[in-house]
């Protein structure tokens, strides 16, 4: 754990000593009430009548104690009651949320900052500002295990830091309107990240394909002409939302397969092994019992075998429709390029491990992060190949008793895990949420990235202890936000539907303190490529390229994006 985070959670309480050149005083105390302060701040100090300025909104300041320095966010500043000209004197308010302390040495420096208050402040405590030491103290790192993401937005000198095991062994979320550079953020923090740690394994899983210019050779790219998941991979669930969908009545082709697949699943391993065959006419016994769920390959072929064999023994045509229609169905999408990466490999062979070693590099030879392009992915089945994802991640790590850890980038988090019941795929969301609430048991983290947190299911973004919120201006996003952030400074939630691009709060265990950051900015050449729309520039040129068509129907053809 970083040194940030073990002041942050050290218990025991030293007696403080005063600073002793606490300058810049700006006011004093005139109320408190439990975490709360009111200052009366000086005319002459806390106005714009020297070269001192009134404390901003969601700046902190220091009040000086009886024991110590207690420390402060400005939540909201107020003149009560506004002069009728500029030359009378007001009476200026500013209101403070008590966030921790800080402990001096005897020569006045900062040298520790607690969370939690021990000692309040009382009635006439003066009030200052915040000296860059301070901040400092209070926003430190450790070299060793934090990372730099941006700088804060009170002092831009001061670099902004996340507790790397913090950060990800809780879960995080990224949460920002369209356009407020979500995905660039995104960019950055994993950059940070890869540059530290060069032997990560981090999962990011793009759905618009736009990742692909921010980690160069650092990265594994997975499209759809490489990714291989396997049908025999996909269990119950997954396979019958493949072969059967969602239709009305499923209940007969899910129980034909539940029978025929364990079936094929013996047949395979018979036949891989030298035995006969004939083991597709007889049901497995104790010694070679396989079930449904079990990641074991088989034959499609086999599949289909079965099929007939068992419509053979039907006597009324009715009851063949069924078989028919997986029959028909298993053929169309053998068939279709689009499912290549699923059912497109003439032969079966058990390559698990391979696979599993491309998609959560292992070994990382250069490449700690993948980024699968979903982009090209069939829109029915997508929520079937991140439900896969996802528990594969989840039950490498189990089974690995958590020796490789994995972090799993979930861009558009709600259409896989929607607050709505009636709406996504079910084991999708089991995956998730079995991430969310379990993974931190063995080495799973996720990285949740919405513009529309209202519509993510709220008890699998509740399990995310780090979150950083860009610009939100939907009200219902908000009032969402500040209910998953309820132990946060609720002033710095104020910002929210005013911030600028590229800026953020902070809130939970990755970050020493909430606070308003500002992001480090990204290369050109690092920024992903998402936006298309300059229709401004593009509406002034002509396409008088003659292979232009004729090249897009190609690749639209064949599924190929270049």
């Amino acid at each position: 754990m970083s040194q940030s985070g073990t002041a942050i959670k050290a218990t025991e309480h030293q007696e403080q000593k005063p600073a002793p050149a606490l300058n810049r005083l700006i006011g004093r105390i005139v109320a408190a009430s439990g975490a709360q302060a009111i200052v009366m701040l000086d005319p002459q100090r806390g106005g714009a009548v020297d070269n001192f300025s009134a404390p901003e909104m969601g700046s902190l300041v220091k009040i000086q104690t009886s024991s110590g320095v207690a420390m402060g966010i400005v939540s909201a500043v107020s003149i009560p009651a506004p002069a009728e000209s500029l030359e009378e004197k007001e009476i200026r308010i500013a209101e403070l949320e008590l966030v921790g302390e800080l402990e001096y040495s005897s020569d006045g420096r900062p040298i520790r900052f607690r969370r939690g208050i021990t000692t309040f402040p009382s009635l006439s405590d003066n009030v200052f500002t915040a000296e860059r030491t301070d901040l400092e103290c209070v926003f430190g790192y450790d070299p060793e295990f934090d990372v730099r993401i941006g700088t804060l937005h009170q002092d831009p000198s001061i670099p902004a830091y996340v507790l790397t095991d913090e950060l990800l062994s809780k879960h995080l979320a990224i949460l920002g309107t369209t356009g407020t550079g979500k995905s660039c953020v995104v960019a950055l923090l994993l950059r940070a990240l890869l540059k530290k740690y060069t032997k990560a394994h981090i999962l990011l899983l793009d759905p618009h394909n736009e990742y692909r210019p921010c980690f160069g050779d650092t990265a594994e790219y997975i499209g759809p002409e490489t990714l291989r998941l396997p049908y025999w991979l996909l269990n119950f669930d997954e396979l019958i939302e493949v072969l059967v969908g969602s239709e009305a009545d499923r209940e007969t082709e899910t129980e034909i397969l539940r029978e025929i697949i364990p079936l094929a699943k013996t047949a395979y391993r018979s036949s891989e092994s030298g035995g006969p065959r004939a083991a597709l006419l007889r049901k497995p016994g104790p010694a070679d019992q396989v079930s449904v769920d079990t990641p074991k390959p088989y034959r499609l072929s086999d599949v289909i075998s079965l099929l007939n064999q068992t419509m053979g023994k039907l006597d009324r045509p009715e009851n063949l429709a069924p078989y028919r229609r997986l029959k028909t169905r298993i053929e169309a999408l053998t068939a279709d390029p689009r499912y290549s990466f699923m059912f497109g490999s003439l032969t079966v062979t058990d390559d698990m491990t391979k696979i599993l070693g491309q998609l959560f590099r292992i070994p990382v030879n250069g490449r700690p992060i993948s980024l699968i392009d979903l982009s090209g992915i069939p829109s029915e089945i997508l929520n079937v190949v991140v439900s896969v994802l996802c528990r594969l991640a989840f039950d490498l790590a189990l089974w690995s008793n958590g020796s490789v850890p994995i972090t799993i980038v979930c861009e558009e988090a709600h259409r896989y895990a929607p607050r709505d019941d009636s709406l996504g795929f079910e084991p999708t969301k089991r995956a998730l949420s079995r991430i969310a609430k379990e993974g931190r048991k063995y080495g799973v983290s996720l990285c949740l990235v919405t513009q529309r947190p209202s519509e993510l299911a709220s008890t699998i973004l509740s399990q995310c202890n780090t979150i950083f919120t860009l610009r939100l201006t939907n009200e219902k996003d908000q009032a969402f936000v500040r209910a998953a952030t309820a132990d946060a400074a609720p002033s710095l939630l104020q910002f929210l539907p005013t911030m600028g691009n590229g800026e953020a709060l902070a809130f939970g265990e990755g970050v020493t303190l909430p606070m308003r950051i500002v992001f480090d900015t990204l290369p050109d050449d690092c920024l992903p490529s998402g936006g298309h729309g300059q229709f401004s520039e593009k509406w002034n040129k002509d396409i008088d390229d003659e292979d232009f068509l004729e090249e897009l129907v190609h690749r639209w053809r064949h599924q190929a994006r270049e």
